[in-house]
């Protein structure tokens, strides 16, 4: 899979202030690529569409260069502290995703060039948390490794990271365009993980995302590189020959690592939920999915401010624990699994 490249270029005019605002757009600026203003990146205007699908669809191939006016990283639990806000938004067209309800109408991808205040409003974090250490998620309302090759943004943030003491770097993506990070000045501080998921979820759920192998690929390579590794299992899924599936997945993955990557590996396990809002947008934005969000097929569970989400029955979530758990100290026995949900 090509790495993704704008269909549309926004820029807020403070964003050329700054170094990487420039860098991006020079270049872009013969690329043909049409280049606009737009007075905030909460609020792109012109994204071209007949229908609400259309400009939706459109907007995930738009990309908006902008300035994180906001310094105040949101809480980032269970995986860690805070969020560091390097981007928001992804190009992938996962069916699942909770970002489509936290993005609403702005599904259009922004990336922010400020980042010595953001590096700095981190270290503010890190110290006053200090002696403890820090851990900061770099992908909780995006996928930065697929802006990579245009920002360069998380190379810098785990450099930044790599000389912090008491700081330390999460992210996790779908894509396998890792080269950019390889040489990076990391020194243990940031664990690199990668979302994988049994084949029948990656082919009818994860459209524009790169496929299972070549994140399999990519995993190899960052474990070389020396980087802490780790993989996110979401969201698992009750399918036809769901048992199967993990345990192929598993399988690959195990053949597929080299045995230096394995005493450090960790693994978090997410199954699969929805909202009542989630369904109805999903709906409209992927009208043929396969995706099963039957209300009656599931257990309704209320979390924090009165709002309510679909999840596995007890019976199967019990279900699916044991047989993840099991085939991942099976194939990985050394590893750690950070949680299950």
């Amino acid at each position: 899979m090509k790495p993704f490249e704008p269909d549309l270029l926004f820029f807020e005019p403070r964003a050329l202030e700054y170094p990487l605002g420039q860098e991006i757009y020079q270049r872009y600026k013969d690329s043909g690529i049409p280049i606009s203003r737009t007075t905030s990146h909460n609020q792109v205007r012109g994204i071209p569409g007949e229908t609400e699908l259309q400009k939706y669809r459109n907007a995930k191939n738009t990309l908006v260069i902008g300035v994180r006016k906001t310094l105040r990283f949101d809480q980032s639990k269970p995986s860690a502290e805070y969020a560091i806000p390097l981007a928001t938004g992804c190009m992938g067209h996962c069916h699942y995703c909770y970002l489509q309800t936290t993005m609403g109408n702005r599904p259009y991808v922004r990336a922010y060039v400020n980042l010595e205040e953001i590096f700095a409003a981190a270290k503010k974090y890190i110290d006053e948390r200090a002696p403890e250490i820090t851990r900061f998620e770099a992908a909780c309302t995006s996928d930065p490794v697929g802006i990579e090759h245009i920002t360069g943004s998380l190379k810098k943030a785990v450099e930044f990271m790599g000389e912090q003491e008491l700081g330390r770097l999460r992210f996790v993506t779908k894509f396998g365009h890792v080269d950019p990070l390889l040489d990076a000045k990391h020194h243990g501080h940031t664990r690199f993980r990668f979302s994988i998921n049994t084949d029948y979820v990656v082919k009818y759920f994860e459209p524009s995302t790169s496929p299972l192998n070549e994140r399999i690929e990519a995993a190899g390579k960052v474990a070389q590189a020396g980087y802490p590794l780790g993989f996110i299992v979401a969201p698992i899924m009750i399918h036809e020959g769901w048992e199967e599936g993990y345990e192929e997945l598993f399988r690959k993955l195990r053949e597929s690592l080299p045995d230096d990557a394995l005493s450090d590996l960790h693994f978090e396990l997410i199954t699969h939920r929805f909202t009542k809002t989630a369904k109805n947008i999903i709906q409209e934005r992927y009208p043929k999915t396969k995706l099963n969000m039957n209300e009656e097929e599931r257990q309704k569970k209320w979390g924090r401010y009165g709002r309510s989400k679909y999840v596995y029955p007890k019976d199967q979530m019990q279900q699916l624990r044991d047989h993840l758990e099991n085939v991942i100290t099976k194939y990985f026995p050394a590893s750690e699994i950070s949680y299950f949900t």
